[in-house]
């Protein structure tokens, strides 16, 4: 489980960066969503990792709010390139 959560989680950064240089707007789309996707992942094992006790309660915790709050950004960001192609 630990090794699912460290790909996810590492994926959401690689596809923000990869974002960076994207080479169009829906390219630019395209890549927060797969990093959007991941970050969903990531709440997935981190969940699964502090029910099944190998995660304690409280950093769990605090993991899945950090988690939370870039899931919110990246839905920002996401919503409003698509805003900005549909000009």
């Amino acid at each position: 489980m630990s090794k699912q959560l460290l790909k996810a989680g590492t994926s959401i950064g690689a596809m923000v960066r990869e974002s960076e240089f994207a080479q169009s707007k829906a390219d630019f789309v395209s890549k927060l969503s797969i990093g959007l996707k991941e970050s969903n992942e990531t709440e997935y094992w981190l969940l699964l990792l502090q029910e099944s006790g190998y995660l304690l309660k409280k950093s769990g915790e605090e993991l899945i709010s950090n988690n939370k709050e870039l899931t919110r950004l990246l839905v920002a960001s996401i919503k409003t390139a698509k805003r900005s192609i549909n000009k």
